[in-house]
């Protein structure tokens, strides 16, 4: 069997691309995420976490996900560690940290995504996570917005 190495940059492979899509977050780079997504991405994130809900285009996802958590985070950071693939399936276990900005109250909680990648694209997600630790943490800032 001949092994023909490729660029990581260009590479189509699944776990590639996703991994592509963690390091674009982590360093905020919005157009670099977006060059993962599918033109017709669907991208769920779980009910009760604060921005569930499911959203398409690669626009949608990081106006209504990414820049939403940037405005209530600091250091939203998804730290991605291990990775199952199965043809186009791929299931990341990882953990979220961040602090929120209201109540200064710290997250490190444990999650898990599973990706499915076509053609080099990311064109589903699916987000799994333990929302009440998320919301434990942002806690403050809604008792306070509902004026409780």
């Amino acid at each position: 069997m001949t092994y023909e190495h490729t660029d990581f940059a260009t590479s189509t492979a699944p776990a590639d691309v996703v991994r592509r899509q963690y390091l674009a977050s982590a360093a905020g780079d919005l157009e670099a995420l977006r060059a993962t997504l599918a033109p017709d991405v669907e991208w769920k994130e779980m009910a009760g976490f604060p921005l569930a809900g499911t959203y398409r285009t690669p626009d949608g996802v990081t106006s209504h996900v990414m820049e939403q958590l940037g405005k209530e985070w600091d250091d939203w950071t998804a730290h991605d560690d291990t990775y199952v693939v199965e043809g186009e399936n791929v299931v990341v276990l990882a953990r979220y940290t961040a602090t929120n900005k209201a109540t200064g109250k710290p997250i490190d909680v444990r999650v898990a995504h599973h990706f499915v990648v076509r053609g080099g694209l990311i064109v589903r997600f699916e987000q799994f996570v333990d929302t009440a630790l998320v919301r434990d943490a942002m806690r403050d800032s809604i008792s306070v917005a509902q004026g409780a």
